[in-house]
């Protein structure tokens, strides 16, 4: 399954860059992550390995993060794994202006397993979660500027 969104971000791009590119800031805008753990290499170059642990509600996850390709401020691509999900995550930061950058997010995942039907039936509801994070990135952001 493959899909893109994008929103934009009333910041220069360098501003988003910075807030979006620090580990330390992410529980500001994903309050669902318990922990993000350095496992390899050096932080966001790439090869680089991280274990990012979730509580939804009563649910856990957790993910392990490899950075494929990192070009900031142009685009960061990542891969995110955990049982039965493989997802690629490309993310794109264009200057539509001097202060505006709009924030693309191309997604492909691949299912196995149990999973595959998961993927299946509930294919509406990734593009949704992908946008809530992005939004919750843009409202933690926007409001460092405030």
């Amino acid at each position: 399954m493959k899909y893109t969104v994008d929103i934009l971000i009333d910041l220069p791009r360098a501003k988003v860059i910075e807030l979006f590119d620090n580990p330390e800031l992410m529980p500001k805008w994903q309050p669902d992550l318990v922990s993000f753990e350095p496992l390899s290499g050096a932080p966001s170059q790439p090869g680089s390995k991280a274990k990012l642990h979730y509580k939804m509600g009563k649910r856990e996850v957790e993910m392990i993060e490899t950075i494929a390709k990192n070009t900031l401020p142009e685009e960061l691509v990542a891969t995110y794994e955990t049982k039965g999900v493989y997802n690629l995550i490309s993310n794109r930061f264009v200057a539509t202006s001097d202060h505006q950058t709009q924030w693309v997010s191309e997604n492909e995942f691949q299912f196995s397993g149990f999973m595959k039907l998961i993927g299946f039936f509930m294919k509406s509801a990734f593009p949704k979660q992908t946008l809530k994070f992005m939004n919750q990135f843009k409202t933690f952001a926007e409001a460092t500027e405030s």
